[in-house]
C-alpha cells in the first residue's frame, strides 16, 4: 500500500509539473553561473565596445576621448612620448649640431608582433594591413618626412613638431630610404609609433636629400606625401658640418685645405660633402622631378632661431594642422644662443636640447669665407628662384662672424 502511495505521488500530474519547473529552474541557474564564468575569456571580433565611466561606447568614441586627453596634456606643452623619461633635449638648430648625426644611432627592427614605445602589435596580418593596436589607433607609412638638411635644423623642428598631439614621429632617424630600403616597407612601417584617426605619422632624415634614389624611392611609396626641407647659409652649414666631424676626428685636416683643391688658385673642391650639400638648388632639382613644390615646405634655420614660433606656424598649416605650438612654448636661452621649449603656464625648466650645443666654431681665414659665399651665390640665387622664395644669405656676408656658436 505505501509503495502505490509513493508511486502515486510520481505519476500524478500536479507534482510532475512542479519537478519539472524545479529541473528547469536548476539548468537556468546552472547555465547561468557557467556563462558569467566563461564571460572574461569570451572575445567580440566583429566589433569591441569598452565600457566608460559607467555608460558603453563604441570604439570610436574611445578614440575621440583619447585625442581629447592629448590635447589636454599638449596644451602644457608635451605629447604623450615627453611624459616618459628621456635626457634633456636642446631646442636649437639642429639634433646634427649636437653630435647625433652618423653616430650610429640607428632605430632597431623590432621583432614581429612586438610592441615598441609601448604599444602592442597584432601577432599577423595576412592581408598585409598596417599594424592595429585596440587602444591606440594603428601604425601606418609617414605621411610627411623631413628630408633635410643636415646641420640645418631638423632635429629643432622634429621637436617642435612633436609637442602638437596630432603630430606622431619616429625619434631616430629610420634612414629607409637611403640605407635600409631593401628591408621593404613593412619593416619601415613597423618602426613608426602608432597613431589615432586624424594624427599625422612623420619622420626625419636629412641625408634623404641629397640622396640620388630616394625621391623616386618616397614617390614610389606615396606620391602625395608632405616634404619639409630646412635650409641654412650653406657657408655657416658647412662649418657646423666640419665643426661636427672635427669633435669626433680632431686629426682631420682643416677646414682651409678640405674645402680647396687648389688654394692658390682658388679652386673649390665642390665634391667634399660638406660643401656639396649646401648646393641646395642642384639637389632640388632631383625633387622636383618627382614632387611639385606644393607639397614641398622650405623652412628657414636661421629664422627658426630668431622666431621658433613664426617658423612653426607656417609648418603647422602646410600640415593642415590647428596652430597648437606658439611662441608660449618657447624660451630663449641666452647661454647657448638658442630657443628650447617649455611648458606653457609652467615654471619648470624648459627643455632644451644636448649638451653638446653651443660648440664654438674653429677660426676660419675670413678670405676663405669670402670665396665660399662667392661660390654659392648663383648656386642661391637659382634656389631662390626655384622655391619663390628669397633667405637672404648674402646679407649675412658682411655680418659672419669667426665665433659663431653652433
Amino acid at each position: 500500500m505505501a509503495f502505490w502511495s509513493s508511486t502515486w505521488v510520481f505519476t500524478s500530474k500536479v507534482p510532475r509539473k512542479i519537478l519539472f519547473m524545479f529541473t528547469l529552474s536548476l539548468s537556468v541557474t546552472y547555465l547561468f553561473y557557467s556563462l558569467m564564468s566563461c564571460y572574461g575569456s569570451l572575445r567580440f571580433p566583429l566589433q569591441e565596445n569598452y565600457v566608460y565611466q559607467g555608460r558603453l561606447v563604441t570604439e570610436e568614441a574611445t578614440s575621440a576621448t583619447l585625442r581629447e586627453k592629448l590635447y589636454s596634456s599638449t596644451s602644457q606643452g608635451f605629447s604623450d612620448e615627453d611624459a616618459t623619461e628621456r635626457p634633456p633635449r636642446a631646442f636649437s638648430t639642429s639634433r646634427e649640431d649636437a653630435g647625433l648625426e652618423g653616430t650610429g644611432t640607428r632605430p632597431e627592427p623590432t621583432e614581429p608582433g612586438r610592441a615598441r614605445r609601448g604599444f602592442s602589435t597584432t601577432d599577423s596580418d595576412p592581408r598585409g594591413a598596417p599594424n592595429c593596436t585596440s587602444d591606440y589607433g594603428e601604425k601606418k607609412l609617414p605621411q610627411a618626412i623631413i628630408i633635410g638638411v643636415k646641420k640645418g635644423g631638423t632635429r629643432a623642428l622634429l621637436e617642435a613638431l612633436r609637442v602638437h598631439p596630432d603630430v606622431r614621429a619616429v625619434g631616430n632617424e629610420p634612414h629607409f630610404f637611403d640605407r635600409n630600403y631593401e628591408r621593404g616597407l613593412e619593416w619601415y612601417r613597423d618602426l613608426m609609433p602608432s597613431t589615432l584617426e586624424g594624427q599625422i605619422t612623420m619622420e626625419k632624415t636629412p641625408s634623404y636629400f641629397v640622396t640620388n634614389n630616394a625621391p623616386k624611392r618616397i614617390h614610389s611609396m606615396s606620391k602625395d606625401i608632405k616634404l619639409i626641407i630646412v635650409v641654412r647659409n650653406p657657408v655657416t652649414r658647412a662649418i657646423s658640418d666640419y665643426t661636427q666631424t672635427l669633435s669626433k676626428k680632431p686629426e682631420i685636416p682643416t677646414f682651409e685645405v678640405l674645402a680647396f683643391k687648389n688654394r692658390t688658385l682658388g679652386l673649390i673642391d665642390a665634391s667634399w660633402s660638406a660643401l656639396r650639400i649646401g648646393i641646395y638648388a642642384l639637389h632640388l632639382e632631383s625633387w622636383m622631378q618627382y614632387f611639385p613644390l606644393s607639397q614641398m615646405h622650405f623652412v628657414s634655420g636661421e629664422r627658426l632661431i630668431v622666431d621658433p614660433a613664426g617658423e612653426m606656424a607656417k609648418v603647422q598649416d602646410f600640415l593642415g594642422l590647428k596652430r597648437i605650438v606658439t611662441d608660449k612654448h618657447f624660451y630663449f636661452n641666452k647661454t647657448k644662443g638658442f630657443p628650447c621649449l617649455k611648458k606653457p603656464e609652467d615654471s619648470s625648466t624648459p627643455r632644451c636640447l644636448g649638451k653638446s650645443k653651443g660648440r664654438t666654431h674653429p677660426k676660419i681665414d675670413p678670405d676663405v669665407i669670402r670665396r665660399l659665399h662667392k661660390f654659392y651665390k648663383p648656386f642661391n640665387m637659382m634656389f631662390y628662384q626655384m622655391t619663390g622664395q628669397n633667405f637672404q644669405w648674402e646679407l649675412e656676408e658682411s655680418k659672419e662672424s669667426l665665433s659663431i656658436r653652433d
